[in-house]
């Protein structure tokens, strides 16, 4: 595999978290470390936890016949638009799954994910792509999950959950079960606060905090 690259995108706390699973998965794949680097635009330095950091051009320029990128950008709205930037160019996304995870019965697993060590997903689950699943989170069955959506470590999301695009669960947030044909759903670019309890639907676009969780008015302060 001589002729391929594999990034992480982002060289922040992020992309150095995700770093260590994607050494991991060259190491189990026989590629050579040399062949797995950083792009970050905004560098500040040629190198980070032992491995190249290169700008987005200058890792097209290298010479490979194929590039895989893994985005570990927290702003799901980037990483969408870095989506977009790598498939116009050809680069294919990369999915990173921590060796201490649990994936069980009929989980589809969108393109480009990162799961973390010690996440559980269960049975008969959709997720779309680019997800982030941090460190403890577990999503029981029978749920759905749009496209860039990230979970905070230790975030609980019980069985029949609808969470929409670019929503946001913080870290230790509990999502309550919904029922066969009744989810419980979170809106597209909800914002689930850290350690909220969700008992009812979040709408879209909108923050909740506390247990149970409400929603944040315009103004008020959380934490």
């Amino acid at each position: 595999m001589s002729d391929t690259l594999f990034a992480i995108y982002g060289a922040s706390g992020c992309g150095r978290g995700v770093m260590p699973l994607a050494r991991a998965h060259c190491h189990a794949h026989n590629i050579a470390l040399e062949q797995l680097v950083f792009i970050d635009d905004g560098r500040i330095s040629d190198e980070v936890n032992c491995h190249r950091v290169l700008t987005f051009a200058e890792f097209m320029a290298q010479p490979a016949d194929r590039r895989f990128v893994n985005l570990a950008i927290a702003d799901s709205r980037v990483r969408e638009r870095l989506a977009h930037k790598c498939a116009e160019n050809g680069v294919l996304p990369w999915t990173i799954r921590a060796e201490a995870s649990q994936i069980y019965d009929d989980v589809v697993l969108g393109d480009g994910a990162i799961i973390c060590a010690y996440v559980t997903l269960t049975s008969n689950i959709r997720i779309g792509r680019h997800f982030h699943a941090n460190l403890y989170s577990y999503v029981e069955h029978d749920c759905v999950i749009g496209d860039f959506v990230t979970f905070a470590p230790g975030v609980h999301c019980n069985g029949n959950v609808e969470i929409g695009d670019h929503a946001y669960i913080g870290a230790g947030a509990l999502i309550r079960q919904g029922k066969p044909g009744q989810p419980l759903r979170i809106g597209a670019g909800a914002v689930v606060g850290m350690g909220a309890v969700v008992t009812k639907d979040v709408p879209p676009g909108v923050t909740v905090v506390g247990n149970p969780a409400r929603r944040l008015e315009k103004g008020e302060k959380h934490g």
